[in-house]
């Protein structure tokens, strides 16, 4: 019955022209709670892996690898933890915002680049500095959530620069 109502009121056509990722937002209805909860629970995952990985960087032979694996995943995490709080369509579309596309394009190149350097490339020196080009990008994102911060963290570099 439920079908044929959708059907009759024109709701079965507007569910064909979604896109995936609409459909996968509009099914997950998460309570506020448990959005918090499983928001904390992956940035807590994440901050986890970044630490291990700051642990493990000092290990004989393997410790930058698993470093740049841990931390790069430590990332992942804490950026899509944010997709419980807002879900994931709104997620990405905030990320590709005028005023964040740059740092989203900055810091998802970093995470892979550093990745490529570690593994493909096996140059650590150019993992690292990816590693750190994925802080200041991810920094840079964050901060972009944080009405004119960013503008006055500007003005206070370039007032540092004179």
């Amino acid at each position: 019955m439920d079908k044929l109502k959708s059907v009759l009121s024109g709701e079965e056509a507007r569910r064909e022209d979604r896109t995936v990722l609409e459909t996968v937002n509009e099914a997950s209805s998460l309570s506020w709670a448990t959005r918090i909860k499983g928001f904390v629970a992956c940035f807590v995952v994440g901050a986890a892996f970044t630490v291990l990985g700051v642990c493990v960087l000092f290990l004989p032979r393997i410790g930058l690898t698993l470093f740049i694996v841990f931390y790069t995943f430590g990332n992942l995490c804490a950026l899509g933890s944010t997709m419980f709080l807002m879900g994931p369509l709104k997620q990405l579309k905030r990320m590709c915002d005028k005023t964040r596309a740059l740092a989203t394009t900055i810091m998802i190149t970093c995470l892979v680049l550093t990745l490529c350097a570690a593994f493909w490339w096996k140059n650590f020196g150019l993992a690292l500095l990816f590693c750190i080009l994925q802080v200041l990008s991810f920094t840079w994102y964050s901060l972009s959530y944080i009405p004119c911060v960013r503008e006055a963290l500007l003005k206070m570099l370039a007032t540092c620069m004179k």
